[in-house]
């Protein structure tokens, strides 16, 4: 008896059990492709990530005034990519 609790405790010990392995940066924030247009006088910051490994994209992110939370928006649109062209200018003349 004592011979089968031995060995069933030196194979609990051997078994290597692993649950799945959890990236710390998380998913994408995008699930989707995200908005064309948003309306500029309602956007309070850009924030732009830049492809990573655990996003295999790039993501812009608009923070809206007023608590109104954050959206995804489209880094391939004319609309997003003029948005980032006028947000550096402005930032470059502060």
């Amino acid at each position: 008896m004592k011979t089968a609790a031995v060995l069933a405790l030196i194979c609990l010990l051997l078994v290597d059990v692993r649950g799945q392995a959890r990236n710390p940066k998380g998913r994408c924030w995008c699930a989707d492709a995200g908005l064309k247009m948003v309306r500029l006088n309602r956007v309070e910051k850009l924030e732009i990530l830049p492809p990573s490994a655990s996003c295999g994209k790039q993501e812009i992110i608009a923070v809206m005034k007023d608590g109104a939370g954050k959206k995804c928006l489209n880094p391939e649109s004319n609309f997003v990519q003029d948005l980032i062209k006028r947000m550096m200018e402005t930032k470059k003349q502060q």
